[in-house]
């Protein structure tokens, strides 16, 4: 049985109860046990000047195990995702060979459960074999354990079998995550496909290769009324398309990459192939866009999309290089410097984007300090200055766009179910 953990003296921000007050957070066999003024538990965590939030989640990240475990395994990135101030994360199907049925989920499962650190929910694929010809066995997968469905990495581009995943999902009570892209339309792209590309000689990725997608799915989402997530909106096209449906009452909810939000295409003319990720950086049009939707809700999320790679994926020519780039470590510092510091998410916002939203999105109890709720809480020490180090790094890979970036914001703790699976420097 776990003891009592008191973490004492922070700025708890809970967007699920409207909390925001200076106050003691005290746990006790795992669960929030009261929020008030406490002096002893077993542990005392002096959280003065701190930010104490639910346990942050990330619904999109990628852990490569099985088969690619020379990126990232399942154990190597709940390493990087408690070092990130994340309690949970929802793993990606599209691993060698793809999560696609019931022992594939359980297997994941599993391999999280030993490392003992974040949460592992295991997505599924939506298509067998993510070839998108026919659905995967979905309610064997719910039934393993899987959290929603996915082929992210491709679109499902048989509008058929979209519609007829989104009817599963209604049944089964989990959300369809797609990656929504027209392979027509990308081609054999690289990045974005605009004045930046052309200057450069490089293949382009047009933006209505995402938007319509979107709008398909919107459509397929407002016809079943089936639990549709729009994975890495990019686009100010792809914006106006969620704004107009969520105006509409269309059940759906979406989220923003965070290098989406601070990004831009013209970064790319320095062929660093960290920069080199899917959908691609587009323009600041596109970038100010994302930005004013997270910062208004009509974009519910802010994920990592964290795609390791090794350096020989990497360090070659940014046309043969592979998309995808770190994400989970810097997410935290990235928001605070980026967005918050300048006024453009409030504290607020920033919480309800990267915690509460999430657990509603997948149906979770976390992402909530009420009392009761599992103790899953992420402490923050917003004034801490660093410079990001890509040597420091928990996972395995180093294809990090944000090496050498000073920022402010670092995590001091993360609690998994009441105990302290991380620890920063100097925290009592």
């Amino acid at each position: 049985m776990v003891g009592s953990l008191l973490i004492k003296g922070g700025r708890l921000i809970c967007p699920a109860q409207g909390l925001d007050r200076v106050a003691d957070l005290l746990i006790r066999d795992r669960r929030i046990e009261a929020i008030g003024e406490f002096e002893e538990a077993d542990r005392v965590i002096q959280a003065d000047g701190m930010v104490v939030t639910p346990g942050l989640i990330d619904i999109h990240v990628h852990f490569r195990e099985p088969g690619n475990e020379n990126e990232e395994t399942i154990a190597s990135g709940s390493a990087a995702a408690v070092a990130g101030g994340f309690t949970a994360v929802a793993t990606m199907p599209n691993t060698d060979p793809p999560v696609d049925d019931e022992p594939s989920v359980a297997f994941q499962v599993g391999r999280g459960e030993a490392a003992g650190l974040a949460r592992i929910l295991p997505i599924g694929c939506i298509t067998a074999g993510r070839r998108g010809e026919s659905l995967a066995e979905m309610g064997q997968m719910a039934r393993a354990g899987a959290v929603a469905f996915s082929d992210d990495g491709d679109c499902v581009a048989n509008s058929r079998l979209m519609r007829l995943a989104l009817q599963y999902a209604k049944m089964l009570g989990k959300p369809i995550i797609d990656h929504c892209e027209d392979p027509a339309l990308s081609g054999r792209g690289v990045m974005h496909g605009g004045a930046v590309s052309t200057r450069l000689g490089l293949p382009g990725i047009p933006a209505e290769s995402e938007e319509v997608m979107v709008a398909r799915d919107l459509i397929l989402a407002e016809a079943t009324g089936g639990p549709l997530h729009i994975a890495h909106v990019s686009t100010a096209g792809s914006v106006r398309l969620v704004r107009e449906a969520k105006r509409r009452g269309i059940p759906f909810t979406c989220e923003a990459t965070i290098h989406h939000l601070l990004l831009t295409d013209d970064l790319v003319a320095s062929f660093d192939t960290n920069l080199k990720i899917k959908p691609p950086l587009r323009t600041k049009a596109d970038v100010e866009a994302v930005r004013e939707a997270v910062a208004d809700g009509t974009i519910d999320c802010i994920v990592s999309d964290h795609a390791p790679h090794t350096a020989e994926e990497k360090d070659i020519e940014f046309s043969l290089a592979a998309f995808g780039a770190l994400g989970l470590e810097v997410v935290v510092p990235l928001v605070i410097t980026e967005l918050v510091e300048p006024g453009i998410l409030t504290w607020e916002r920033a919480v309800t984007a990267l915690s509460w939203r999430p657990a509603q999105v997948l149906g979770l109890e976390a992402g909530t300090l009420q009392v009761g709720r599992p103790a899953d809480v992420t402490v923050i020490d917003p004034a801490a200055e660093w410079t990001i180090d890509i040597g420091e790094f928990r996972s395995k890979s180093r294809n990090c766009p944000y090496h050498g970036r000073k920022v402010r914001g670092k995590v001091a703790a993360t609690i998994v179910g009441g105990e302290v699976k991380f620890e920063g420097a100097g925290l009592d």
